[in-house]
């Protein structure tokens, strides 16, 4: 059974044998970087993803076009989650999240949110 055993929140860079056909829809990552250290995702877990939109950005959208964004996402909107086994056994979860850093980096985010314990 899995436990979760730290929190993170770090930013993390990927890398793929391949590189995934759409870049805001990713697969899970072949190896990720976190501190300088390189890790190779041996086994992917679970995978889910989040497309609910939050806060002020609810109300932003006519309810058909809400109600098909749940499922797909929209631009900007969403966190694709992953549950990786690393070569070692440590366990992973990693989320990439489609929001935009900024006006000038269009491009969402990777990162490290938490590490589970097996037992």
């Amino acid at each position: 059974m899995l436990q979760p055993l730290h929190f993170y929140g770090e930013p993390i860079e990927v890398q793929y044998d391949q590189p995934p056909l759409l870049e805001k829809t990713p697969p899970c990552p072949d190896r990720i970087v976190w501190r300088g250290e390189v890790f190779v995702v041996s086994e992917l877990l679970e995978e889910w993803r989040d497309f609910e939109r939050k806060g002020r950005y609810r109300q932003n959208m006519r309810p058909e076009h809400a109600e098909r964004a749940s499922t797909r996402g929209s631009w900007g909107v969403g966190r694709f989650h992953f549950r990786v086994r690393v070569r070692g056994g440590r366990v992973f979860e990693i989320i990439y999240d489609r929001s935009p850093q900024d006006a000038m980096r269009g491009k969402g985010s990777w990162m490290i949110y938490s590490e589970w314990s097996v037992e």
